[in-house]
């Protein structure tokens, strides 16, 4: 039984689009970045948090034959060493626009599994290049509502594209889910062998 930690409808979208069939199951944790910690370890640590915090409420579920795997990710927005989250109001997103506009930036993703052998976590990071944003689209854009739920108040394959001219690293990792890393994660946390030894994760019809 492979269950999603995660309400991002992103991450749902990358999972069917991968083939995978899962159960979404939210959870509850604090978000807030601890002091000291890096970009990668807060969105590594999240990622663990949610997908333990889960396993903990549905471990009684799972049997022999249908072992519980719960997979937990954190997607943050790293300018100049600062985490960019999701904005707060409009005001935030257009201060996280300004700052990334014309510049270099990174996503970091932390992926975690949890399964009754254990837990296994990665952080992949993709650079992103964006161009300057002319003013009255950036307006556009806020208006429309689409950076409010957005770390970094953009989703790449939204109206943001626009201002994207390139990205070095995976492109599925931008929208919140590195796709090929999840699937070698996956198959880790499930039996502790490499990818090419363990058995296949249940794929839903075509």
């Amino acid at each position: 039984m492979l269950i999603l930690a995660s309400s991002s409808p992103r991450r749902r979208e990358l999972l069917k689009l991968a083939g995978l069939d899962f159960i979404v199951e939210s959870a509850d944790i604090d978000e807030r970045i601890q002091a000291g910690e890096t970009p990668a370890k807060y969105v590594q640590r999240l990622a663990v948090e949610k997908a333990q915090a889960v396993y903990e409420r549905l471990k009684n579920r799972e049997s022999n034959d249908d072992p519980l795997l719960v997979l937990g990710a954190d997607t943050t927005v790293v300018s100049d060493g600062e985490i960019l989250g999701k904005p707060v109001d409009q005001s935030d997103a257009r201060r996280m626009l300004e700052k990334l506009a014309g510049r270099t930036h990174q996503v970091l993703t932390g992926i975690a599994a949890v399964s009754r052998q254990g837990v296994v976590s990665e952080v992949e990071i993709t650079q992103v290049f964006f161009d300057l944003i002319n003013e009255d689209e950036l307006v556009r854009y806020l208006a429309s509502g689409e950076p409010m739920d957005k770390a970094g108040a953009y989703g790449i394959q939204g109206y943001a594209a626009r201002w994207i001219p390139r990205i070095e690293g995976c492109f599925f990792n931008v929208m919140g889910l590195p796709l090929a890393r999840t699937m070698a994660l996956l198959a880790r946390a499930r039996t502790g062998l490499n990818e090419a030894e363990a058995p296949p994760l249940r794929l839903t019809a075509l």
